[in-house]
């Protein structure tokens, strides 16, 4: 695999946490897994970490880049991952962006990584039987591998390209095709150029032996012009190899039974402990202490897609009309950190918020809130709705992507759902739909309860996922008329 985040080393999003449980899962079953990722500055190594002898030789374009080779292992695995050190493109902490917005050179940084994660199967001396890359920042791994490798000890490899988030594409302008070191006919409509620019997830698209998304819901929506953000063609011309496969959660990492980052454990057979957290979250947040006041609780990054803007409109309404509580995680846009910041201060002991990411902060959100707020335009996957579930904290969300396949619709009277989905992203319509989570709370308990203990029984685990991506790379190896390992 190769990937510019992976979790619990360097993480941006979703994305990390998926190669790094994917590949963790792989393992367990027998299966040799190593990731190639970038060596960013905010990484820090310990005495367990090797660096491998010579220098690592990256072919881009008409000369050579070169880089130093880092080795450590998966946490709770076997798994190799070996981190790229090249300060010009790597040293600094931001992984994408900083204060001042993109980096300027993501285009060739990626572009390196890309090349990297080939050229060190020939400085390794191992050769795979599918290099699966994550996307749009190895979105040049299936064209070379399909180009430049077809004739060495990579012919016939084929690739998997992982979509993750289709917004995000990676344009940029012309030399860093050429520094991809690709044939000149890949740059043309039905591969990497888009209206004189280079489009590496397109180019990507088109050249991967399977492409997967992470949801099956996801997968049907990329493919019609409202979510398609203008590849909706490509991968409706893509669709025979075109997969969604839903994301798993690592229990090792998510299970409220196991967590040592919130204050006290718990099980669907024994919730008290839920208790314990939700005292400390209100004393963590500055809320008033009052276990009968239901929170709801986000955990985000702050951005128009992720619905927030909704919430920030919400927040005032609800607490003006209910009896509930709110706590806020994340960074991101700069009106909505002002805006939701400052909520604390405006409304002091009914909501707190904390500007940035804190790994613990999370943990004891999803433990002691009440009900998780999602209200996301659209969402590939979503992994927190699947963390509230196995927390016992029913997701409030919108109906889209994955948030659809991994949320059971509640209904009044009725056995079997697991949260609260609404159709519309609009004020109105999160409003109402926190009123229905807010009313079955205080007037229906018991099938608020079992709400909690549907989710906790839930089974969000790799063990289903696994299995297809060991389906989607067979089909690939078929796909190049090779024959399947055993």
């Amino acid at each position: 695999m190769t990937s510019s985040e992976v979790a619990p080393f360097v993480k941006v999003g979703g994305l990390a946490d998926v190669v790094g449980a994917l590949a963790k899962a792989l393992n367990s079953v027998g299966h040799d897994v190593r990731i190639v990722c970038p060596l960013y500055g905010c990484i820090r190594r310990d005495a367990s970490w090797k660096v491998h002898d010579g220098v690592l030789v990256v072919r881009t374009g008409d000369h050579h880049r070169y880089g130093k080779v880092w080795e450590t292992t998966l946490p709770g695995s076997t798994v190799p991952i070996y981190f790229i050190e090249h300060d010009q493109y790597f040293h600094r902490y931001e992984v994408y962006t900083g204060p001042w917005g993109s980096h300027q050179d993501n285009g060739e940084r990626f572009t390196y990584l890309s090349r990297a994660g080939i050229d060190i199967c020939y400085f390794l001396s191992w050769f795979p039987d599918v290099v699966h890359a994550h996307d749009w920042p190895t979105g040049f791994v299936p064209a070379i591998l399909n180009t430049t490798e077809s004739q060495g000890p990579l012919g016939g490899t084929p690739s998997v390209l992982t979509i993750h988030n289709l917004e995000h594409q990676g344009v940029f302008h012309e030399n860093v095709f050429r520094m991809a070191g690709l044939p000149e006919w890949c740059f043309r409509a039905d591969g990497y150029e888009s209206m004189d620019f280079v489009n590496m997830l397109k180019g990507g698209i088109f050249h991967a032996s399977k492409v997967t998304t992470v949801s099956p819901t996801y997968a049907r929506e990329i493919q019609e012009s409202v979510g398609g953000c203008g590849l909706h063609d490509v991968l409706r011309f893509k669709s025979a190899d075109l997969v969604g496969i839903l994301n798993g959660i690592d229990p090792d990492v998510w299970s409220p039974a196991r967590d040592d980052l919130i204050p006290e454990k718990y099980s669907a057979k024994d919730l008290s402990g839920k208790r314990v957290c939700k005292a400390e979250l209100q004393r963590t947040f500055n809320l008033e202490f009052d276990e009968t006041i239901p929170i709801f609780g986000t955990i985000s990054r702050l951005a128009h897609q992720k619905g927030l803007d909704l919430l920030k409109e919400v927040i005032p309404w609800a607490l003006e009309t209910m009896r509930v509580q709110f706590v806020i995680l994340g960074a991101g846009e700069e009106d909505l950190q002002w805006a939701l910041g400052g909520m604390p201060a405006k409304y002091p002991g009914r909501v707190g918020a904390f500007i940035g990411f804190n790994n613990h902060l999370a943990h004891l959100i999803e433990a002691g809130s009440d009900f998780f707020l999602m209200p996301s335009r659209f969402e590939p996957c979503g992994l927190n709705q699947m963390y509230s579930q196995a927390y016992g904290t029913p997701p409030i969300a919108r109906a889209t992507g994955g948030l659809i396949d991994s949320i059971r619709q509640y209904s009044e009277g009725h056995d079997g759902g697991t949260g609260f989905l609404f159709g519309d992203a609009t004020v109105h319509s999160l409003y109402y739909t926190i009123g229905w989570a807010c009313a079955t709370y205080y007037d229906r308990p018991k099938e608020y309860r079992n709400l909690q203990l549907r989710g906790m029984e839930t089974d969000f685990s790799w063990n289903t996922a696994l299995k297809k991506y060991e389906d989607v790379y067979k089909w690939a190896i078929q796909s190049k008329g090779r024959p399947v390992p055993i």
